[in-house]
């Protein structure tokens, strides 16, 4: 079983070695990098290659540990025990299961998606070594054992909100998805949109990346936004000189609402725009 990457989804070669290692050594693959960059995508893409079902358990900040195991709905069995039903008598009617223990059940080894971990309480990752370590779980409800019976492909996704506990950190298989460079960009672009015309591309990706240098923005614009912002271009049938002549009352791209998300960045770009002006008069 080797993941070799898919015509949907560049790979590059390390990310390659971090997923197939993960697979090898039957560690979670602990995945990090900047939004946008294609983290989540990445297990959904390594479900569809190697033909296995996908669970997906997308992490908020209300988020227990204790959720992905099961949950015992206690207000369920007392309105049952009051209407007189007869399912109120075991207790196994008002468990119910949470994604681990949905991916525990499978017949066929699935690709369980913890989603943006980082997102919850610091005790979060900590309550679940030891079900990830052993692949089992007790419980105290009906006291009995739940064991996987194949070892789920565990991928795990973190934006680097919060540092994660070093003991749970021994348990992974690390990899950071570093942003791609041009070359790889480009690749990326092809993938997502076969036939455009290189010249639109070749302007595009300029002004991109003249963004993302761009000193003290609060978030750089990431592969996705690329991608979206690409996309309109290619809906308004924006020509590439428009990108490579543009205002020189201002730095803001065309379009850039795309690829800037807040009013700082916007400020920031039309201020060093106001600066260079006002150097290139004296």
């Amino acid at each position: 079983m080797r993941f070799k990457g898919t015509d949907s989804y560049v790979a590059t070669d390390d990310m390659l070695v971090a997923v197939n290692a993960a697979i090898t050594l039957e560690r979670p693959l602990l995945i990090k990098g900047e939004p946008g960059t294609g983290k989540t995508v990445l297990a959904a893409e390594v479900a569809r290659a190697l033909g296995r079902p996908m669970i997906e358990w997308h992490v908020k900040s209300t988020t227990k540990a204790q959720h992905g195991l099961y949950e015992y709905d206690a207000v369920a069995r007392l309105r049952d025990s009051q209407l007189g039903d007869a399912r109120v008598h075991d207790i196994a009617n008002y468990i119910i299961k949470g994604k681990l223990w949905q991916s525990f059940e499978m017949d066929e080894r699935p690709v369980l998606l913890i989603d943006e971990i980082d997102k919850a309480d610091i005790e979060f990752p900590n309550d679940l070594l030891l079900e990830l370590d052993r692949m089992e779980f007790h419980v105290y409800e009906t006291q009995t054992t739940v064991k996987a019976r194949q070892r789920p492909i565990v991928v795990i996704t973190s934006n680097n909100e919060k540092e994660l506990p070093d003991a749970f950190l021994r348990r992974c298989f690390f990899h950071y998805i570093r942003f791609p460079d041009e070359a790889t960009m480009r690749r990326i672009v092809d993938v997502h949109f076969p036939g455009i015309k290189s010249a639109l591309v070749k302007a595009a990706l300029a002004a991109f990346f003249e963004v993302r240098e761009v000193p003290g923005l609060k978030k750089k614009p990431s592969t996705s936004e690329l991608l979206d912002w690409l996309k309109l271009l290619v809906a308004e049938d924006i020509p590439p000189e428009v990108l490579r002549s543009r205002d020189t009352k201002t730095l803001l791209p065309l379009l850039y609402g795309a690829l800037l998300k807040s009013e700082q960045d916007v400020h920031q770009l039309e201020r060093l725009a106001f600066m260079a002006r006002r150097d290139g008069r004296n």
